[in-house]
């Protein structure tokens, strides 16, 4: 089954890149047993794509269960996950089955997976790598034949770097990642999808559909949509209902859009995933950049002042006969912080035959030079390896991806 038609199966509207590729990523590897996370923000569709790899997969005559690990309290994640003896703790009147002995030879899908609390975390890693697990009040082990789909919004990376999740088990379960991108980086998808909702809606409640002017299709491109597809399914669905004008123009979609500061204001939110996509990640690079660059320009300042004190005086000469600074020139420090150049004067000539000698340390003013040096030497830096490469820069492997594309970067 093609692409296409695994679109038409699930029920996916859109033709954007990511979204290809994410459905073309899930096609290709359901067959296998391979562990695979998906990555992307609340409300983008994320519960779809384990049932693709699910029926698409030898396992698709085998249970298939989906697990939300952020709504299972602390205390008992491990009991629901891996079941429990009769007596393992209060309340605990009779043994039960856990999901993995339930889900035996089918698919689990661990949505929320990065709630998961670090002792659950441990459990988790040993069924995947031995597929053995223990009940909650039990010494023994029980084995199980389960692949593992996980969902998460949450920035691995940041939680790595916190200690918040297992690195051992990060790398266990993403042996393949599928990106599924916001709605704000699906622009063109957005009309479609909203249209595919109020018919549905329409249907549902037996009236009318609603349509949207020009000015209104608009708006809903250019909102930001934090809630993603779950928000404009329930914007169609308020409208559809609400209003009697069938024909729905700009001001009467507005007022169903409530209003963010971060549309205005590019912020990056605690879960690691930016408010306004690839803007932010751009973001993020150059102020890296600018802030080694103001180190650059620093290391420059601390030189010059270095040499005018080996010279013992601040117009002294330097072994090519080069003056390094003047006082008429007035304050050093003050001369490198208020230009982007540094220029070195000889007025004081010993070979009346020797010409003056002007040379100009210019540092560019290109953000985009700046990136690209950034990226060159993250690279070799890292030997090539674009993962660390990325880290190293603190933006997405995606963003480096498309960097190195758009500025033809040689590797």
């Amino acid at each position: 089954m093609n692409t296409q038609e695994l679109k038409q199966k699930f029920g996916i509207i859109g033709s954007n890149a990511f979204l290809e590729r994410a459905v073309d990523i899930a096609r290709q590897v359901a067959p296998t047993d391979l562990n695979v996370v998906i990555n992307g923000e609340s409300g983008t569709g994320k519960e779809v794509f384990p049932q693709i790899i699910h029926q698409e997969s030898t396992r698709k005559h085998g249970p298939y269960i989906a697990v939300n690990c952020g709504a299972i309290p602390e205390g008992t994640i491990d009991s629901e996950l891996f079941g429990h003896e009769k007596g393992a703790f209060t309340g605990a009147t009779e043994a039960r089955k856990g999901y993995f002995e339930v889900a035996n030879g089918g698919t689990i899908f661990l949505d929320e997976v990065g709630e998961l609390p670090l002792a659950t975390q441990a459990r988790l890693l040993r069924v995947l790598e031995a597929g053995e697990y223990i009940r909650v009040g039990s010494s023994k082990v029980q084995k199980t034949d389960v692949r593992v789909v996980a969902a998460t919004n949450i920035n691995f990376y940041q939680a790595l770097e916190k200690e918040k999740f297992r690195a051992d088990l990060y790398y266990r379960l993403n042996t393949v990642p599928i990106y599924l991108p916001p709605l704000r980086e699906r622009k063109e998808d957005i009309h479609l999808l909203f249209r595919k909702f109020a018919s549905d809606f329409a249907a549902k409640y037996r009236m009318p559909v609603i349509r949207l002017n020009t000015e209104a299709e608009q708006v809903l491109v250019n909102y930001y949509w934090p809630g993603n597809i779950r928000q404009l399914k329930n914007i169609a669905e308020q409208i559809s209902i609400i209003e009697k004008v069938r024909e729905v123009n700009a001001d009467t979609i507005l007022k169903y859009l409530p209003q963010y500061s971060s549309n205005n204001v590019p912020t990056l939110r605690n879960d690691g995933f930016s408010n306004n996509g690839s803007l932010d990640n751009d973001r993020e690079i150059i102020y890296k950049v600018l802030r080694d660059y103001r180190g650059e320009l620093n290391d420059l300042k601390k030189l010059v002042y270095d040499l005018v004190s080996a010279t013992g005086k601040v117009g002294g000469l330097n072994k090519d006969g080069l003056q390094i600074i003047n006082p008429q020139y007035g304050d050093m420090n003050q001369n490198v912080a208020n230009t982007g150049a540094l220029t070195f004067h000889n007025p004081i000539i010993q070979n009346p035959a020797q010409q003056p000698h002007v040379i100009e340390v210019e540092e560019t003013l290109s953000l985009q030079d700046k990136e690209i040096d950034m990226i060159k030497k993250a690279l070799r830096k890292h030997k090539g390896k674009r993962k660390n490469a990325a880290k190293e820069l603190g933006i997405s492997e995606r963003t480096l991806y498309r960097k190195i594309n758009e500025y033809h970067v040689e590797e």
